[in-house]
């Protein structure tokens, strides 16, 4: 072969191997072209998990194939179970929704709730905005100061229903750390907790994410009205070097796992999923539109502007740390299930 011909045929050969991928991601934008691609949030507006969404859609469709237009959904039911059950069951699984719920809803079937019918193994994780700090905190017309006061008087914590994370929070602070609380469920979120805190109904709440206090919160801790009492996840936060920890209570090995299934799942609080069965090559192009724009200026400098925190993790690993909690031993989820069983 004359070297002309050896150099034309090697640039052929070169051109076929490129020519999948670049077919691949024209298909991929041509998919998403001209599509609206939901965000479907478990929890009413004004949640943390609201707030994030619709920070996050003014600017990820800049990196989506196609630029699709994306929209909010706010799904409400049974603290976000109806939510994980919609986008498990009945969800287009053909790459247009995501969605997200607190982070207590995907070990639900774990722990044996009927309602739940969904297999959180199954969900395709796209990505995680926040590495959330959890907190429980009071009103100041409460007349509590300290974590030490939760202990030796009873106290009226705001919460949702049985399945959500303050509700569980509340159970777990209260069974495993000697607080003297008494749960009011029924609210239909965060924000709902607030007015009731505001009106005198409740002391206070946990398990509330520290983004959801520096933004929608932030009024009542600036002027002391919001008092937060014990970090509940996460490493020492130094906001908060001078409250008690939940790892100051971990007494064993044992506690330490139990109270990483009680309260370090909280580390997953931002995290959206897709429906089980999603293209693949439409989930890698989600999650990287979404690890790009987790990088985004202009999306941090919105985030910064909002108030909340951005820590993101990428959906591999998000889908890594739902397998490790959902593989918990059967014997530690029935212990974590009786203490935060109301």
């Amino acid at each position: 072969m004359t070297p002309i011909l050896a150099t034309l045929a090697a640039g052929a050969l070169s051109l076929a191997a490129f020519a999948p991928h670049g077919a691949r991601a024209d298909a991929i934008a041509d998919f998403y072209k001209g599509k609206t691609f939901s965000v479907v949030v478990g929890h009413e507006p004004g949640t943390g998990f609201d707030v994030y969404s619709r920070v996050l859609i003014r600017h990820m469709p800049r990196y989506m194939p196609g630029q699709p237009t994306m929209i909010v959904q706010n799904m409400l039911g049974a603290s976000g179970v109806v939510a994980g059950n919609w986008l498990f069951a009945v969800a287009p699984k053909d790459g247009t929704v995501m969605g997200t719920f607190a982070q207590t809803v995907p070990l639900e079937p774990l722990f044996g709730n009927q309602q739940a019918r969904f297999d959180a193994a199954k969900f395709i994780w796209i990505g995680n905005m926040e590495s959330s700090v959890a907190l429980c905190g009071v009103s100041r017309a409460s007349g509590v100061e300290t974590f030490a006061d939760l202990q030796t008087r009873e106290t009226l914590m705001g919460a949702t229903g049985p399945t959500g994370p303050l509700v569980k929070s509340a159970l777990a602070v209260k069974n495993t750390m000697g607080a003297n609380l008494k749960v009011i469920t029924g609210y239909k979120g965060s924000a709902d907790v607030k007015l009731a805190m505001s009106r005198g109904e409740v002391a206070g709440i946990c398990g509330l994410p520290w983004s959801t206090v520096k933004s929608f919160w932030r009024q009542e801790l600036e002027t002391g009205e919001f008092r937060p009492l014990i970090q509940l996840s996460g490493d020492r936060h130094p906001d908060f070097a001078k409250l008690p920890h939940y790892t100051d209570f971990i007494k064993s090995d044992e506690d330490r796992k139990l109270f990483g299934l009680l309260f370090g799942v909280q580390a997953l609080g931002r995290a959206y999923a897709a429906p089980p069965e999603t293209p693949m090559e439409r989930v890698r192009a989600t999650r990287k539109a979404f690890m790009d724009t987790m990088k985004d200026k202009d999306f941090l400098s919105d985030a910064e502007k909002t108030g909340i925190d951005i820590e993101p993790m990428d959906g591999e690993l998000v889908n890594k740390m739902w397998n490790e909690f959902t593989g918990t031993p059967a014997a530690l989820v029935e212990r974590a299930k009786a203490l935060t069983t109301p």
